[in-house]
């Protein structure tokens, strides 16, 4: 076996199941033996953290929903385990009368990784994503500046922080909140 090559493969499975999926086959290679051939299975995802109604959520984003990656030697047994896992639609083929997958590219697979690898080695707060943009509509929550509306001028994800231009005295004025001090206005 030490003359066939391993290399990525794309796996298409129900969106939502891409755990499931990887869960299942990661116990089936083990009862049928096939740790020498599937090397290794990918989901690739980012840990980011997400304000919702003023609270800090964090969650497994993934970049390719519906899509695991397989490092497999392929063969018949490899192509039956796969393709008829629960939740799993099969492998990724360039051409839908080839019978055998299309292998992922090295350049393409040293993004997808290098990709999973920063993230897995970001600080442990996870990357932000706020769900306000420049130009919403926002009405301030919390703070000296409760129940006033305005919108978002900027977006500072780094300190959790918006610039939000309020109404004071029938003129603009920025003032800067926290995330979790602002809804979106209805």
């Amino acid at each position: 076996m030490e003359n066939q090559q391993r290399n990525w493969y794309v796996v298409r499975c129900f969106s939502g199941h891409e755990k499931k999926v990887k869960e299942y086959l990661q116990r089936e290679i083990e009862l049928q033996g096939l740790s020498e051939k599937i090397k290794e299975i990918l989901i690739p995802s980012e840990t980011v953290v997400e304000i919702r109604s003023g609270k800090k959520r964090t969650r497994e984003k993934n970049f390719f929903p519906g899509y695991i990656l397989i490092e497999a030697i392929f063969d018949d047994s490899v192509n039956n385990l796969v393709s008829n896992a629960p939740s799993v639609i099969g492998f990724l083929k360039n051409d839908k009368q080839s019978s055998r997958p299309t292998p992922l590219k090295e350049e393409e697979v040293n993004r997808i990784l290098g990709r999973a690898s920063q993230t897995a080695d970001a600080d442990a707060t996870g990357l932000v994503e706020i769900p306000f943009k420049k130009g919403d509509l926002v009405k301030v929550i919390d703070g000296p500046f409760k129940d006033f509306d305005g919108t978002v001028e900027e977006v500072y994800p780094d300190k959790l922080k918006l610039r939000v231009l309020v109404s004071i005295f029938g003129r603009r004025t920025p003032v800067e909140v926290d995330v979790n001090q602002v809804d979106p206005e209805a």
